[in-house]
């Protein structure tokens, strides 16, 4: 196995920064084409395997999104002892598997079934891109370099949703399934072929339980960790609401089916936009004054939309513009979160970043549930469930974040 080199070391036989943030950027969409591109199908599944209640065809996201929440702890320690690229292999190859499983469902709960085990499967890509960054490199640098790949992964969920309704337009929505089965079979080569070891076996941790339950108290119980873990889980709960509403936001309180890649692309583009701001800023004016900033703004904002919503009414251009600008403080927010939780982790990376992966993705699902299932036939539970998330990061952050006494 190749031994895994620092950044700077000229012995690195890795990909160069490019290749590299493309390669982290492709892994990262594999999660986010197993989400995004099922959203223009939710009708046609629901249809096709007779789900009376529409706010049900939200369990299609739901069932991934919890299974790929849940597996992330193990992965960490697995990842940590036996090294990353196995892990990644055997992931990527179940992703696959599972994906061409659900693409061939007999019924609804077949399908929920083998997604949640796409989520399971998919797991290991969100630890383990982290991890691998986190081998390479760390503090501003890391999150300049992950603000980067979250640019490029960001231009996935903006096209997904338009792939699907392509697919859709030729095809049944089991091919979009199909479609992820062979997306994640490329990945899986490339990383194969491309990418070498980053963990070196001297510095692997032995597969314990104590040592597993020393790292995961150290990551549960360490202010910077849990506190920005939290912060990130209630923003995460904001994403996962609108991944779940939009459909039917679209679809049934703005009759406009029709517009639905256009609708999602341009409230996820200004994502991509304040991503690479924040790149470019990031190691000049430090991660926690740009996601207290970011957070502040997401909070304001989401606050401002929900009162014209509910007082003024809104049209789909004023939700669009309202909810791209909010959207778009994602950009500033969620690397610098992750970053400054995995700051004092470094020696623990795989099995921190599990945890956290683990915390953000379940707690952020089950909040995303739960507003999308209040869904009323208008856009005031999910601009509630903004302002309220926005707000109690917000606190969660300034607590985590506070100076550390003399």
């Amino acid at each position: 196995m190749t031994d895994a080199r620092p950044a700077d070391s000229p012995l690195w036989t890795g990909p160069r920064l490019h290749e590299f943030v493309a390669m982290m950027a492709a892994l990262m969409a594999v999660n986010a084409l197993a989400i995004d591109s099922m959203l223009p199908a939710l009708p046609s599944i629901g249809a096709s395997l007779n789900v009376a209640d529409e706010n049900q065809r939200q369990l299609v996201i739901t069932a991934y999104l919890l299974g790929f929440g849940v597996a992330q702890l193990p992965y960490g320690p697995f990842s940590d002892r036996f090294g990353r690229k196995p892990i990644l292999v055997v992931s990527l190859l179940f992703y696959a598997v599972f994906a061409l499983l659900a693409g061939i469902a007999s019924s609804f709960t077949l399908l929920l079934g083998a997604r949640f085990c796409q989520g399971l499967a998919a797991a290991g890509t969100r630890v383990l891109v982290v991890s691998i960054a986190r081998d390479r490199f760390q503090g501003p640098t890391m999150a300049r370099v992950m603000s980067i790949t979250f640019i490029v992964f960001m231009l996935v969920p903006v096209l997904a949703p338009a792939l699907g309704q392509a697919i859709l337009a030729v095809a049944t929505w089991r091919v979009i399934f199909i479609t992820l089965a062979i997306y994640g079979a490329a990945v899986l080569t490339w990383a194969l072929i491309r990418l070498p070891e980053t963990l070196p076996v001297e510095k692997r941790r032995p597969l314990s339980l104590s040592k597993i339950r020393e790292a995961v108290s150290m990551t549960l119980t360490h202010r910077l960790s849990i506190g920005n873990t939290l912060a990130l889980t209630l923003v995460m709960g904001g994403l996962f609401s609108f991944i779940n509403s939009i459909q039917q936001i679209v679809f049934d309180v703005f009759k406009r089916p029709d517009l639905m890649a256009v609708v999602f692309a341009s409230i996820a583009g200004p994502m991509a936009i304040s991503s690479y701001l924040n790149s470019r800023i990031v190691e000049r004016i430090g991660s926690r004054r740009i996601m207290l900033a970011g957070l502040a703004l997401f909070a304001g904002i989401a606050t401002l939309h929900l009162g014209i919503s509910y007082f003024l009414g809104e049209n789909l251009l004023t939700f669009i513009v309202l909810q791209a600008l909010t959207m778009a403080c994602f950009g500033l927010i969620s690397a610098n979160l992750g970053s400054v939780a995995m700051q004092p982790l470094g020696h623990i990376a795989g099995t921190a970043s599990s945890v956290q992966g683990l915390i953000t993705t379940v707690g952020g699902a089950l909040i995303g549930l739960w507003v999308g299932q209040h869904f009323n036939g208008t856009t005031i539970p999910l601009l509630a469930g903004f302002a309220l998330c926005g707000f109690a990061g917000l606190l969660l952050a300034v607590w985590a974040n506070r100076p550390q006494p003399a």
